[in-house]
């Protein structure tokens, strides 16, 4: 009885996961749910403002690990982002050192979140909106490391 209270208790108190779509102009980010389970999109932010939102993102609420999509081309090497990402990801490093940070392969999640608003009966008008796309993307690139990684 004492394991499977134990067991909960570290459940209920893990904190969320941070999925970030890096780009040249802004941010994605998608959060997973308390037990690590589902990805939400949480905001789009210029890249500007991403590290102020975070800071007061994990002031309210804890934050376990980042997972930073890594931009490649299909033979596998960086794309033309990827100097930009490794950039982020050091900063993100230095500034909130208490958080891992995990690089997630984050190719044709820009394609896959298009279709997934087309999908979902976004209207034309809103799928031009960058930004949804960013959150969405942040969303795919989050989900499929909580289906390959977490309990």
């Amino acid at each position: 009885m004492y394991e499977s209270f134990s067991k909960l208790y570290y459940l209920c108190s893990m904190g969320r996961i941070l999925g970030i779509d890096y780009g040249q102009k802004r941010v994605g980010l998608a959060v997973s749910d308390p037990l690590n389970m589902f990805a939400t999109p949480l905001e789009t932010v210029t890249v500007e403002q991403v590290t102020d939102f975070l800071k007061q993102y994990i002031a309210a609420e804890p934050v376990d690990l980042f997972v930073v999509g890594y931009p490649r081309h299909l033979n596998n090497t960086p794309s033309q982002n990827a100097p930009r990402v490794t950039a982020f990801v050091t900063h993100l490093k230095r500034t909130f050192p208490a958080v891992p940070v995990i690089l997630a392969d984050e190719r044709y999640t820009s394609k896959m979140a298009f279709q997934a608003m087309i999908d979902g009966g976004l209207k034309k008008k809103a799928r031009r909106d960058k930004a949804t796309v960013d959150k969405i993307s942040a969303v795919l690139i989050l989900q499929e490391y909580l289906q390959n990684n977490t309990l």
